[in-house]
């Protein structure tokens, strides 16, 4: 789900000058437009798993559901729901409820999504530990700084009794402050999620974000010290629209592809269990 040089990536896509996008809520509106029985979804993404994720779908899925996709691939998390709801983009997929939910508190974005496509299990990684019984007194913890990863991330120490959070706190609102006992003192650094993976050796521990952790080559399944339980986790990672085109027959097509026995298959057989399907 990031403060990395604010450069957009985009990944070529046909035709994109020629399309564009109309609210398609109400029975009189048009829906996207369409050249040639096929309809352009243009969608914002960042890189691992769900840009490979959108590129299977593009490649084997799409053209037999009459849709064409022009996949524009962002490093920074706050920006594909900026360009979606600006309409630079008609959909966008790298985020969970609870990010979206605090994205629209803060911003007033009318965005919708669809259901949880794939869950990326959060992990503790070390270059230097080979155990979480192996953490000094006093020792650094890098944890993600945007506010549902950082309570997330805490969460996940807290579960493996490192640390206890204040009761009646929801771990996807715990900050810092909200810790009740750090029996091993442990120091607390709060950092874009995005850089975790490069400043590892910087700490102790720390806790990546499952897509930033494949981007370093970093395996949660085998190289996690501690891995999120994939089971009722409600971080599942889903297809985002505007609310006015929550309807819209491509983009529900879409998200039908998206949660698809194809891509069930596609998600266990590349990630081996650091990208769970959530359907």
């Amino acid at each position: 789900m990031s403060t990395i040089s604010r450069r957009t990536l985009f990944a070529s896509g046909a035709g994109l000058a020629a399309l564009t996008l109309a609210a398609c809520g109400g029975e009189d509106e048009a829906p996207l437009t369409e050249e040639g029985g096929t309809t352009t979804i243009r969608i914002a993404a960042t890189p691992m798993p769900h840009m490979e994720i959108l590129t299977f779908v593009k490649d084997n899925l799409a053209a037999d559901a009459g849709l064409e996709l022009d996949l524009q691939e962002q490093t920074e998390y706050p920006i594909p729901n900026r360009l979606l709801s600006e309409g630079e983009v008609d959909a966008n997929f790298f985020q969970h409820q609870p990010y979206l939910e605090t994205e629209i508190e803060e911003n007033g974005y009318e965005l919708t999504p669809f259901a949880g496509v794939h869950i990326e299990p959060l992990g503790v990684f070390s270059e230097s530990l080979t155990s979480l019984e192996e953490i000094e007194e006093g020792a650094s913890v890098g944890v993600p700084n945007d506010p549902t990863n950082r309570g997330r991330a805490l969460a996940l120490l807290a579960d493996e009794g490192l640390l206890a959070l204040m009761d009646g706190i929801e771990p996807t609102a715990a900050t810092i402050d909200d810790i009740a006992e750090n029996p091993k003192q442990l120091e607390f650094e709060e950092i874009d999620a995005a850089l975790l993976p490069r400043t590892l050796g910087d700490y102790a521990i720390a806790v990546i974000n499952g897509n930033y952790a494949l981007e370093a080559d970093l395996s949660p399944a085998e190289d996690a010290l501690a891995l999120e339980s994939g089971e009722d986790n409600p971080y599942a990672n889903m297809l985002v629209v505007r609310t006015e085109d929550k309807d819209n027959e491509a983009l529900v097509k879409l998200d039908e592809l998206l949660r698809s026995e194809d891509v069930r298959s596609f998600l266990e057989e590349t990630y081996s269990g650091a990208v769970i399907p959530a359907f």
